[in-house]
C-alpha cells in the first residue's frame, strides 16, 4: 500500500492549554468554530473522547447545497497533550497540544486524501484551525 502524504497545519492560541482542550473537544464549542468559512457550519457534533470512542461532526453549507459527516474513532487520547484518530476512510490524524508561557501551540498532522490537491487540503484544514484560534481567543476575553 502506498504511504499517504502527511500534511501539517499549526497555530498558537493565546490561552492556556486546559481551555484550548475544552474548546477543542466539547460538542457545544465544536459547533461554533468547526468551519473553514462563514458559508459553512457544523449543526451536529458528537464526541466520545477516549481511545476507542467515536466522534462525528456534520459539516454543511449554510445554503443547504452540500454537507458531509466528518467522523472517526480515537486511537489515543492524552489529556491536554495528544488526540489521535482514524477517519472512516482509514486516514490517520494526530493533534498535539503544547502549553507555552503565553498560550498553546496546536499542531495537526493528517494523511492527505487523493481526490483534492494537497494545497487545497492544507488551506482548508488551516482555515478551520485559524477559525478555532479566533473563536477560542474571543470566547476567553
Amino acid at each position: 500500500m502506498e504511504t499517504a502524504k502527511k500534511i501539517t497545519v499549526e497555530t498558537t492560541v493565546h490561552i492556556p492549554v486546559e481551555t484550548v482542550w475544552k474548546y477543542w473537544t466539547e460538542p457545544a464549542h465544536i459547533k461554533k468554530w468547526n468551519n473553514a468559512s462563514d458559508e459553512w457550519h457544523t449543526p451536529v457534533a458528537e464526541n466520545d473522547l477516549r481511545a476507542g470512542g467515536k466522534f462525528l461532526s456534520r459539516m454543511e453549507a449554510k445554503d443547504g447545497s452540500f454537507g458531509f459527516d466528518f467522523s472517526g474513532i480515537y486511537d489515543e487520547v492524552i489529556l491536554h497533550e495528544v488526540i489521535a484518530y482514524t477517519l472512516g476512510d482509514g486516514r490517520k490524524v494526530k493533534i498535539t497540544f503544547k502549553g507555552l508561557e503565553n498560550g498553546t501551540e496546536v499542531i495537526e498532522t493528517f494523511d492527505a486524501e487523493t481526490s483534492n490537491p494537497i494545497e487545497f487540503q492544507q488551506q482548508g484544514w488551516q482555515a478551520i484551525l485559524d477559525n478555532f484560534k479566533k473563536y477560542a481567543e474571543q470566547t476567553t476575553i
